[in-house]
């Protein structure tokens, strides 16, 4: 098994996850979708992850072994390198009373459950093969989904402020923001077998919890994310936050 990423595909433009404009996909990206070419530039810069991913994914296929790619997108569980949904945690740990949303939260980007990758694993274990499966939720929530299955799931509630394009875009961003909707279609993981462990609301439930845990315990393992992480600082921009909504209330 190769764990690759939803990262290597492009649109018609070239544009992909990582580019400086988004991805504007036609549907549901399927396997078969082009992809960045191969490459060995540092795969931790947003020039080199994708082709990075590429040029393993190659290496694996071309190796003639029966190596199942999976592509997954946005992936969450417990035990997360970057666990995007301390984004909305902290917040209700900070006791934060709105949320703003850019966008009116329409964002998409297709999460991927740990739980599920295991499952297709498992699957694809059974029916060894070279070949490349998607991997993702069954379900694709809105960055508006995905803050209200989090927030119910820790008991908070906030009032939703949901921006349009006329408020500066460093208000309101999230993990899962994008134009366009970014869909995997995982119909060929389906064909093998595949079924999910469970849809993002029931398989991101763990992850909560663990962050939950690691705060209250005053994160001993040094598992949360750091404030002053650049990933993250810009999902927290309280006091731009608040100013604008003392502004909105004059």
């Amino acid at each position: 098994m190769l764990i690759s990423s939803k990262a290597v595909y492009v649109d018609a433009d070239g544009n992909h996850s990582n580019s400086d404009a988004p991805p504007r996909y036609d549907g549901p990206v399927r396997e078969t979708q082009p992809t960045l070419p191969p490459g060995d530039m540092d795969y931790q810069s947003r020039e080199g992850y994708g082709p990075n991913k590429v040029a393993a994914e190659h290496v694996a296929l071309d190796s003639g072994l029966p190596i199942t790619v999976v592509r997954p997108s946005r992936i969450h569980g417990v035990g997360a390198a970057r666990p995007r949904e301390w984004v909305v945690v902290k917040r209700a740990l900070d006791r934060r009373g709105v949320v703003l949303l850019a966008n009116r939260g329409n964002g998409v980007v297709h999460p991927t459950a740990a739980a599920n990758i295991a499952a297709l694993i498992e699957t694809a274990a059974d029916k060894p093969g070279a070949r490349i499966l998607n991997c993702a939720d069954p379900d694709a929530p809105s960055a508006l989904e995905i803050f209200r299955a989090i927030a119910r799931h820790l008991k908070h509630t906030w009032e939703e402020v949901l921006l349009d394009d006329t408020v500066p875009d460093t208000l309101g961003r999230t993990p899962w923001d994008s134009p366009h909707p970014v869909v995997l279609d995982t119909s060929a993981a389906e064909a093998l077998g595949y079924r999910p462990a469970g849809d993002y609301a029931t398989t991101v439930a763990a992850e909560i919890d663990w962050l939950l845990d690691a705060a209250r315990a005053g994160d001993r393992a040094g598992i949360l994310p750091k404030t002053e992480d650049p990933y993250f600082s810009r999902f927290f921009e309280y006091a731009a936050e608040d100013a604008f909504l003392a502004g909105r209330t004059h």
